[in-house]
C-alpha cells in the first residue's frame, strides 16, 4: 500500500517538473554511487565541440553536487518552483514551459562558453524562482522564520543566502539575469506600447507537448451521439 501510495503521488507530480528532478536525483545517485564521476558531467565547450560530448550540454544542468546540505536544498527549491510554474501560470502549457526550459539553458550555456562555470544547475533553479516570483508579486514570503519579505525578493535572499554559505554568486547572478531577461521579454515588452510577443513557442513542441484542445463547434455524427442524447420518445432499434 505505502508503495501504491507512493507511486500514485510520484505520478501525480506535472511532467516537467517531474522528469526534470528525477533525472537530477538519478544523476546525483549514479555520482554517489561512483557509476560516473563529475569530470564525465561537467561543462566544456573544448570536449563538447572538439571530442562530440554533446551529452555535457545536458548533465551539466542535472548534477548539484554530492549528497549534502547545499544539494537538498537546490533540490527543494528546484521542485517547489518548478512544480508551482507548472501548475500556475503554464498551466495548460507544457509546450511553452518546456520552450522556457529551452531557452534558458541557451543563454546560459552561451554565457558559460565565456566563463569558467562548470555546473549551471544552480543558474536554472534560480531562474525558475525569478520568473515565479516576478508573476507572483504580492505573495509574502518567509525565509527560515528570519526574514518576511514579497516573493520578488526572493531570489536575491538566496543569493545573499549563498554568500553567507561562502559560494561563489556569480552562478545566482546569471540566474537573475536569464530569469529577467526572459521576463521581459515575455510578460512586459508584449504590453509595452508597440511591444509585440518575441518568445513563439515552435509548433513542433506543441504538437509533442500539448494535447490538441476539442473544436467546440463540431457536431458528432448521430452514431457518435450518446445514447442518453437521443430521443427519448424514439422506440428502441430492432
Amino acid at each position: 500500500m505505502a508503495y501504491q501510495g507512493f507511486a500514485q503521488e510520484y505520478l501525480g507530480i506535472p511532467a516537467v517538473t517531474r522528469a526534470y528532478t528525477t533525472a537530477c536525483v538519478l544523476t546525483t545517485a549514479a555520482v554517489q554511487l561512483e557509476f560516473i564521476t563529475p569530470f564525465q558531467l561537467y561543462f566544456n565547450p573544448d570536449l563538447i565541440f572538439r571530442k562530440f560530448q554533446i551529452w555535457r550540454l545536458i548533465t551539466n544542468f542535472l548534477f548539484f553536487g554530492p549528497l549534502g546540505f547545499s544539494f537538498f536544498f537546490n533540490m527543494i527549491f528546484l521542485y517547489r518552483y518548478c512544480r508551482m510554474l507548472e501548475e500556475g501560470s503554464f498551466r495548460g502549457r507544457t509546450a511553452d514551459f518546456v520552450f522556457m526550459f529551452l531557452f534558458g539553458g541557451f543563454l546560459m550555456t552561451l554565457f558559460g562558453l565565456f566563463a569558467s562555470l562548470f555546473f549551471l544547475g544552480q543558474a536554472f533553479t534560480i531562474m525558475l524562482v525569478y520568473v515565479w516570483s516576478r508573476r507572483n508579486p504580492y505573495i509574502r514570503m518567509n525565509f527560515f522564520g528570519l526574514l518576511n519579505f514579497q516573493a520578488p525578493f526572493l531570489p536575491w535572499v538566496l543569493m545573499g543566502f549563498s554568500l553567507l554559505l561562502g559560494n561563489s554568486i556569480i552562478i545566482d547572478l546569471l540566474g537573475i539575469a536569464v530569469g529577467h531577461i526572459y521576463y521581459f521579454l515575455e510578460d512586459v515588452f508584449p504590453n509595452q506600447p508597440g511591444g509585440k510577443k518575441l518568445l513563439l513557442t515552435p509548433d513542433f513542441l506543441k504538437l509533442v507537448f500539448d494535447t490538441p484542445e476539442e473544436d467546440p463547434n463540431y457536431n458528432p455524427l448521430p452514431d457518435d451521439q450518446p445514447a442518453a442524447d437521443q430521443d427519448q420518445n424514439q422506440p428502441p432499434p430492432q
